[in-house]
């Protein structure tokens, strides 16, 4: 079977390299998507795995086949990629990343017209195509050139400075440290940050490929980036995942204060300067609900998956959003998509606007901790579960759009499960630990007593 073993969802398709993952089926796919969108112009960008390369090289054989032109803008945070599908007004665009996967993973990830991500329908027709007997190839006359852009980043960079306030960052002269796993974000971090004036102190900054640390940006995973704040006396922290769309902060004392937070944080600032729709994963922690709260702005929640975020922002017309589990900060006027240089820049304007530091910008925010297990449960067993518990607790404002979440005045709880395991996932917040975790054991009896 063409698709065996390999990972195929609404977020594009991606294996392991020399198993399941072949140039053979990378160009299939990439030719499967040119005939979707269309003839035309296509974006491609990657990210600095070893493989990069080879499969950008059969990106472009697939897409070449069925007379499109890539567009190739090299080594680039993912983000980039939308934003130049926008600008360049292309029919698509192609990113070869596998995000915070190890490195012997890589990945297809697929972006519509309009530069976002395509939606569970839109990746539904792309693989039906794709599973037909038969491509509809060009002839040799309409077999189009490859275009190369030099220095997409900067478009991407222009964008971000056009809607902040350069200025106020640059006086305060913040020390920053930024951890870019040799990923997407190493060649352009440092300079972006000392363009807005910080003193910089660049983490695994090389672009050989190699990742000096577990690509997922959690704490166990920066202790380096936890030395250099600390010996060097950095304000904050910031680290990214290989392909740059995922943002986490560090405080001055070296501790990782979640990925939860890096939303929380964004949306803190901009509701203060606009109040306005707020829209995150259903998986984000309830601390975006008192920050909503404060400004008077609605909150709406959505199932986990950065296109289910961004088409819900766009149809409320949103001022800020994000993923708050995987550290994705979406901010509309920019472009929507996750992007952890505008979380970046966001949360330093924060900072310099408001004369504090960071840790007194956090205990202006309620401060929730979590808990988390999971149990084996097979896709039956776990429908089964969420039908019976969302009506016992029916006074805990049962959430269904995404597994089951459950809202207490000081706490929350979610059941979902595994799209690929058969297992469920118990996640819960609360303003203690100790509390966090007797949920987390409570739901977990509630399951197991559950035939």
């Amino acid at each position: 079977m063409r698709i065996h073993n390999l990972k195929v969802s609404v977020s594009g398709v991606r294996g392991v390299v020399g198993d399941t993952l072949s140039p053979n089926l990378i160009a299939n796919f990439a030719a499967a998507f040119g005939e979707y969108v269309g003839k035309g112009r296509i974006i491609v960008g990657r990210d600095t795995r070893p493989t990069g390369e080879m499969y950008e090289n059969a990106v472009v054989a697939g897409l070449l086949s069925v007379g499109c032109q890539p567009i190739l803008i090299g080594i680039v945070p993912t983000p980039t990629v939308q934003i130049l599908v926008e600008s360049n007004k292309a029919k698509g665009g192609i990113c070869i990343t596998a995000s915070h996967n190890p490195e012997e993973w890589n990945a297809l990830k697929f972006i519509g017209a309009s530069g976002i991500f395509l939606n569970l329908r839109e990746a539904a027709e792309l693989l039906n195509i794709y599973n037909q007997p038969d491509r509809v190839y060009v002839e040799e006359s309409e077999i189009r050139k490859a275009r190369v852009i030099e220095n997409a980043f900067d478009i991407q960079k222009k964008k971000i400075f056009n809607q902040i306030d350069i200025d106020v960052i640059r006086k305060s002269k913040i020390k920053v440290a930024v951890d870019c796993c040799n990923g997407a974000g190493a060649p352009y971090s440092k300079d972006f940050l000392e363009y807005l004036g910080c003193e910089v102190y660049p983490v695994f900054d090389k672009i050989d490929g190699r990742f000096e640390r577990k690509p997922e940006p959690i704490p166990e995973n920066l202790t380096e980036l936890s030395r250099v704040v600390k010996e060097k006396g950095c304000a904050i922290g910031f680290a990214q995942d290989p392909d740059a769309d995922r943002i986490v902060v560090m405080d001055s004392s070296g501790n990782a204060i979640g990925e939860q937070l890096s939303v929380v944080l964004a949306t803190e600032h901009l509701l203060s300067k606009t109040p306005g729709p707020v829209v995150v994963n259903i998986q984000t922690t309830k601390s975006i609900d008192a920050v909503a709260e404060r400004y008077n702005s609605k909150l709406y929640h959505t199932p986990v998956g950065e296109i289910n975020v961004t088409s819900k922002m766009l149809e409320v017309g949103a001022v800020i959003g994000g993923e708050g589990g995987s550290g994705g900060v979406i901010w509309p006027a920019l472009h929507p998509c996750r992007d952890s240089f505008t979380g970046m820049a966001l949360i330093l304007e924060m900072m310099a606007s408001r004369n504090k530091s960071l840790e007194d910008i956090l205990d202006t925010i309620p401060k929730y901790y979590s808990a988390g297990e999971k149990i084996p449960c097979s896709a039956g067993k776990a429908v089964e579960v969420i039908r019976l518990l969302s009506a016992k607790y029916a006074d805990a404002s049962p959430n269904l759009i995404d597994g089951l979440r459950l809202d207490w005045d000081d706490s929350w709880m979610l059941l979902r499960a595994s799209n690929t395991e058969p297992i469920i996932r118990i996640f819960a917040e609360a303003l203690t630990q100790k509390k966090a975790n007797e949920l987390v054991e409570k739901f977990v009896k509630e399951l197991n007593d559950i035939e």
